[in-house]
């Protein structure tokens, strides 16, 4: 995040960036991959022991809510988790946390915010539908006197929550529930991902019904709370590519200074000078834009939306571009399964598709404005 930070956030970020580099570091993500393994649930209790989650939660249920900023400071969480391509379900638990807070009843909240604040719960978000459109509009499924029945595809961290965070259209706007994952009706299927990190599923509901102490809110609600969901959700996407840029980066810059061709450092050449220098400016644009949609979702400004997908075009184009020039710059052992390079790359290549495309998020840009 290339803001000023509090002394507070300063801390923040330092403990973050200790923590994940000395516990959880790219090769941990590595070592998951090969076993084919998930993110083990003992292990995220110890991560958000950390406070992730406990940003979006108010203190009588186990959180900081009152002394934090939010996106912002949840945004400097994501940034260091990325740098190391982070496995474990940051983004997923921190957006129920958030809607859980913000629209829940007094009884969901002392149910649901203790076990997510501490890890001993997980949750996933299910709205968006399993076509290649699908991403940053609820659609998929429909409900009807407390009855849903669809198919949600994309979901983070869905073979593995317990709770899942339910947003479905109703006919007069949109109806969001919380319910257990083996609630009757619900299955999952888990997908292949090119991200070998972080794991995705379908969920189908077919026919579930529950009663109204699974309602989130109101029924028939226009969509204000889903859409600070996806605003949130965008920043922690946004926040974390930048995160893997930036380390990308790193191992680059390294990698030219020290490689030598023709009795010289190769990034002493013109060739390579020129495109560091380009990827520099991009890279400083993207950061200038997530920082500021982070600062308009903590604030609910009134172009939050706009800055989500501003931030969300330039970095999910420029994180694919930099990065994988990054890989041809190391030449062949950045293309090898050796490197931790691609993991960066699938990373990113990931997060550029889900939650909306840049080209869909170009779209939204002109709708929002008018155009």
């Amino acid at each position: 995040m290339d803001v000023v930070l509090s002394e507070n956030q300063t801390l923040l970020q330092q403990a973050t960036r200790r923590f994940v580099e000395q516990e959880h570091p790219v090769v941990q993500t590595r070592r998951l991959a090969d076993a084919k393994a998930a993110f083990p649930a003992e292990t995220w209790t110890q991560c958000a022991a950390q406070g992730w989650v406990a940003l979006f939660v108010p203190e009588q249920h186990g959180g900081m809510a009152g002394e934090a900023e939010g996106a912002v400071d949840a945004a400097i969480v994501a940034e260091e988790l990325g740098r190391q391509v982070f496995a474990g379900p940051f983004a997923s638990n921190a957006v129920a946390a958030f809607a859980i807070a913000n629209a829940g009843s007094d009884a969901q909240r002392a149910q649901f915010l203790p076990g997510l604040a501490s890890g001993e719960m997980q949750a996933a978000w299910c709205f968006a539908g399993t076509g290649p459109q699908a991403g940053l509009e609820p659609g998929a499924l429909t409900v009807s006197d407390n009855r849903f029945s669809g198919s949600a595809g994309f979901v983070e961290n869905g073979a593995n929550a317990g709770l899942l965070l339910v947003t479905a259209r109703d006919g007069q706007g949109l109806s969001q529930f919380v319910i257990p994952a083996d609630h009757p009706g619900v299955s999952v299927e888990p997908l292949r991902s090119l991200d070998l990190g972080r794991g995705y599923a379908t969920v189908r509901f077919d026919g579930v019904s529950v009663d109204n102490g699974a309602l989130l809110g109101q029924s028939g609600a226009p969509g204000g709370n889903f859409e600070r969901q996806l605003q949130l959700a965008l920043v922690l996407q946004c926040a974390e590519t930048i995160g893997l840029i930036d380390r990308a980066f790193e191992f680059t810059l390294e990698w030219v200074r020290q490689r030598h061709a023709f009795g010289r450092p190769i990034g002493s050449f013109q060739a390579l000078k020129h495109r560091l220098a380009d990827h520099t400016a991009e890279f400083e644009a993207a950061k200038a834009a997530v920082a500021y949609a982070a600062k308009a979702v903590h604030s609910s400004a009134s172009d939050a939306a706009i800055a989500v997908s501003i931030a969300k075009s330039q970095c999910g184009k420029q994180g694919v571009e930099i990065i994988r020039d990054c890989v041809q710059m190391h030449g062949g052992i950045g293309l090898t399964w050796e490197h931790d390079l691609h993991f960066y790359l699938r990373r990113a290549v990931a997060n550029q598709s889900l939650l909306g495309t840049p080209a869909m998020h170009h779209e939204r840009i002109a709708a929002l404005a008018g155009l």
